[in-house]
């Protein structure tokens, strides 16, 4: 309830409030509009899913929680894995580790891996970012890009993530990825080649990573 003011302070001149309620009004947009924006470059993008065409327009976050520009990879035929690592799948990183090494000798500028782990199956990682990135290179040696930890699935999800499963959805056309170590196969172009199960080996992934190598 607004207080009831004098009559003397009713009929002020209504000219003497307007510039404070302008600089007033003024400041606290500016602020909101920084803060708006201040939120927006720790964000991923672009700000809907639908609006992407390519894999390229996205910036998730890095282990630092820093801006990880997708753009950079333009070029490159890109791996993109979801991790955890106290999973049964979680050796994987032992072959995905070696394929990658592979790969780099032969064609140094030409590849990337991106890890994503992800704790939405079983709660199977479910350390810090820095918890996550000691024990992959303790364990498995990872070399390989492993970003900041993410959803893949529900209402949270990454948005890379999100347009990777409309771009190749699974069998029976199923979006959702299902467990831990899912692969998506980003070609030079930014277009999704292709998707594999966790069960799927990374030793067996070798031959499409090159024919996108060669494409």
């Amino acid at each position: 309830m607004k207080p009831v003011l004098p009559r003397s302070v009713c009929f002020q001149p209504a000219t003497l409030l307007l510039p404070r309620t302008t600089a007033f009004a003024t400041q606290h947009i500016n602020t909101a509009t920084r803060s708006f924006f201040k939120f927006r470059k720790v964000t991923s993008s672009p700000a809907t899913m639908s609006s992407a065409t390519s894999f390229h327009e996205f910036k998730p976050l890095d282990k630092k929680g820093n801006v990880y520009d997708l753009s950079k990879l333009k070029g490159k035929v890109v791996l993109v894995v979801n991790t955890a690592s106290k999973c049964g799948f979680t050796p994987q990183f032992e072959g995905l580790e070696k394929l990658y090494k592979d790969l780099k000798a032969a064609h140094p500028n030409d590849v990337e891996f991106l890890g994503f782990p992800c704790n939405q199956f079983g709660s199977q990682d479910p350390g810090s970012n820095d918890t996550i990135q000691e024990f992959c290179q303790l364990n498995y040696g990872v070399s390989f890009p492993v970003l900041g930890k993410t959803d893949v699935n529900g209402d949270k999800a990454e948005p890379v993530f999100e347009w990777m499963k409309a771009e190749q959805p699974g069998l029976m056309g199923l979006k959702r990825v299902k467990w831990n170590f899912e692969k998506f196969l980003v070609g030079k172009d930014g277009k999704v080649k292709g998707r594999w199960a966790s069960t799927t080996k990374p030793e067996a992934l070798k031959a499409p990573i090159e024919a996108a190598l060669k494409a």
